[in-house]
């Protein structure tokens, strides 16, 4: 059983890695092929093109596991089928429930793999190639709003801890590749949505413990905490030089504003998620894609499930080309079903974890459908 484990453990893998490499080459092609239009532009060079490249294709890894481990398998189990291998094995003692527990056993070094992928590498990825892609360009990050960037945060008595005693809604311009704020804008009210202070500052730097460094501030204080508009409000402002604001948001708050939630790591989706409940804010895309990032690794399953049965399937005409090719149908399938239920989970408000644990159940449930069919026959 251990040389049997360990000969499946060997093809499957080096059929994964293959299919693996075969559609990073092929995603990386694309992606060249996109970043030379903008080569030329600014300090934009053809070797940051290649960097920037380079840099996403540990997100592509990580998107396209569950595809590749289908197609690896299905290749392994087909050739094995098509050489009699799998037949003789059968014959030697070997049950359906010992084969599945083989693949599974292969299966969890891919999930280990997918979700050290997901979780460490992709996100830090992602986000040095932006800034490469920025820093080259000489651009900032920006926001569709035309008045910047918008985040609500909330006041405590003692900075991060003690009773809530107000808010504030953070205005910024721009946000440089090296995390500086440009142009800040702090508006902060109290519990009755009276206005009490507006602090503006030239530029800001992140110092650490959730502490913002601001420089050349001009704060105006209205004393009373009634309105603007009313006449008998007290004004007082004052020039300083540096002034430092306790506040939860973070760079790694701020990142996830331009981030793409599904390209982002669990850790951050939940301590975003948490943020915006704190300050009352819309939730339900973060948590789907939360309850996503931690189901997607376990599809791999699925897949090698999915797998299973073409092992026992004998095509007249096509042989291996023909289960490869269904192979690829079943992970596009999976990958266009699985973004469809986020869609509709967001749209209609459906609980985050049922929205992104159905698409991988159906597919489990119609794996054991057919391999209880095939082996039937």
């Amino acid at each position: 059983m251990k040389v049997l484990q360990r000969y499946f453990t060997a093809e499957i893998v080096r059929s994964v890695l293959f299919a693996l490499a075969a559609f990073l080459a092929l995603f990386a092609f694309f992606d060249l092929m996109g970043e030379l239009q903008s080569v030329g532009r600014g300090g934009y060079k053809l070797q940051h093109a290649f960097g920037f490249v380079l840099l996403g294709l540990p997100s592509y890894a990580y998107e396209l596991m569950p595809i590749a481990v289908l197609i690896g398998t299905i290749y392994t189990l087909a050739q094995f089928a098509a050489h009699s291998e799998f037949t003789i094995m059968r014959v030697s003692s070997m049950s359906t429930r010992m084969a599945a527990m083989m693949l599974f056993k292969i299966g969890l070094l891919f999930v280990v793999a997918t979700v050290l992928i997901g979780e460490f590498v992709a996100p830090k990825s992602a986000e040095f190639a932006e800034k490469l892609k920025l820093q080259a360009k000489g651009a900032s990050l920006s926001q569709e709003f035309r008045s910047g960037l918008w985040s609500k945060d909330v006041i405590k008595k003692d900075g991060l801890t003690g009773e809530v005693i107000g808010s504030r809604f953070i205005n910024i311009r721009e946000i440089r590749p090296d995390g500086e704020l440009r142009g800040l804008k702090v508006y902060e009210f109290d519990h009755n949505f009276h206005l009490t202070s507006i602090i503006l500052a030239d530029h800001s730097v992140y110092a650490g413990a959730h502490v913002w460094r601001l420089s050349d501030v001009v704060q105006t204080d209205f004393v009373d905490g009634t309105t603007v508009d009313n006449i008998n409000t007290a004004i007082a402002t004052h020039n300083k030089p540096e002034m430092n604001m306790v506040s939860e948001i973070t760079p790694e708050i701020l990142s996830v504003l331009f981030a793409d939630p599904d390209r982002m790591s669990a850790f951050d989706l939940r301590a975003y998620t948490k943020h915006l409940a704190e300050n009352n804010q819309h939730t339900e895309r973060y948590e789907i894609a939360f309850w996503k990032k931690v189901v997607y690794p376990l599809s791999i399953f699925v897949m090698m499930a999915l797998a299973l049965p073409f092992a026992y399937l004998h095509f007249r005409a096509g042989g291996v080309s023909l289960k490869i090719f269904t192979g690829i149908m079943i992970g596009l399938s999976f990958q266009l079903v699985n973004s469809l239920f986020s869609h509709l989970g967001l749209l209609n408000t459906w609980p985050p974890f049922i929205t992104a644990v159905v698409p991988s159940g159906l597919f489990l449930v119609a794996a054991l459908g057919v391999l209880w069919r095939v082996e039937r026959r």
